[in-house]
Parts: structure tokens; C-alpha cells; sequence
């Protein structure tokens, strides 16, 4: 039954439509990636990642701005979005996908809890959706919630347009 899982239905879709994917990580940790890459033949539509944890990486490898980091901080829709198209033009991708967060347990406040996550997919053809999500658990719950997230964001956006 491997073709339920949502890393075999994203590669499915990029393939059926000639897409090549990348990704952008900090909370996760190269978990989207490694998801995607579990499947075989992935190659195919896989480009490659950048796990940017630290502002400093953000910024030098994804072209994250400090105006943005300062302004609204590494975990926002701002920082997700411009994560995400850093690494799309780096990758010269048709699809990139980016999440940033906090995975607890600790590093929360009380404007920006654990949990908080913002997600973003944007496209070689303009397309920019960026998520908020709010996850409960432990550390490993949310890198997982938002692994899942982002895959399910990435084949509803692929198979939309």
C-alpha cells in the first residue's frame, strides 16, 4: 500500500507533470526531504534541499533578508516565503517548499509558542501560498505534523495548477 503515502503521491504528480521539486528547511531538519527522497526513483523530480536552521544560514544560502529576520522574525509567513523562493531560484526548481518553527520544547513565547509553524510553496509560474499552523505535542510530533504539511501543501498545489 505504498502508494497512499503522501511522499509517493507528490512524486506521482511532479512526475506526471515533468516538475522538479526542492525544499527549504529550518524545524524540520531536512525531514520533507528525506520523506521525499525515501522514495524510490525520486531523482527523477528531486532536486535537492537546504537545511538554513540558524538566521546566518537563512540569509547566506537562501537570500533571507535581515529587513525580514528583524522585522518579523525567522518563524513568520514572511521568512517562509522568502526561504522558499531562495530556494527556488538556488535550485532553478519548478516547485520549492520551505518550513520554519519552533519545535519546542523550548525557545516559545507567548506570541510565538511551540508549535508555531509557517510553511510556504511557491512555483516557477508565480504561484505563493504560505500556511500557519499551530501543532501540539513533543519536538518530534511537530517536525512530523510538519513534514506531513508540507507534502500534502505541495501535491494540492501541484495538482491545482
Amino acid at each position: 500500500m505504498a502508494e497512499t503515502y503522501l511522499e509517493v503521491q507528490v512524486g506521482e504528480s511532479l512526475l506526471a507533470r515533468g516538475l522538479k521539486v526542492c525544499s527549504a528547511e529550518s524545524c524540520t531538519g531536512g525531514l520533507v526531504m528525506h520523506r521525499l527522497t525515501n522514495v524510490p526513483g525520486s531523482s527523477s523530480y528531486v532536486l535537492g534541499g537546504i537545511v538554513a536552521y540558524a538566521n546566518e544560514a537563512k540569509m547566506a544560502l537562501l537570500g533571507v533578508q535581515l529587513l525580514t529576520l528583524e522585522t518579523y522574525g525567522a518563524v513568520s509567513a514572511e521568512t517562509a516565503e522568502e526561504m522558499a523562493r531562495g530556494a527556488l531560484n538556488r535550485f532553478n526548481a519548478d516547485v520549492a517548499v520551505s518550513v520554519t518553527g519552533i519545535a519546542g520544547p523550548s525557545g516559545g513565547s507567548i506570541d510565538k509558542p511551540v508549535g508555531l509553524t509557517y510553511l510556504s510553496v511557491v512555483t516557477r509560474t508565480g504561484l505563493q501560498h504560505v500556511e500557519r499552523h499551530l501543532w501540539s505535542g513533543d519536538r518530534e510530533a511537530i517536525k512530523s505534523q510538519s513534514a506531513d504539511a508540507a507534502l500534502r501543501t505541495i501535491l494540492s498545489v501541484i495538482q491545482e495548477s
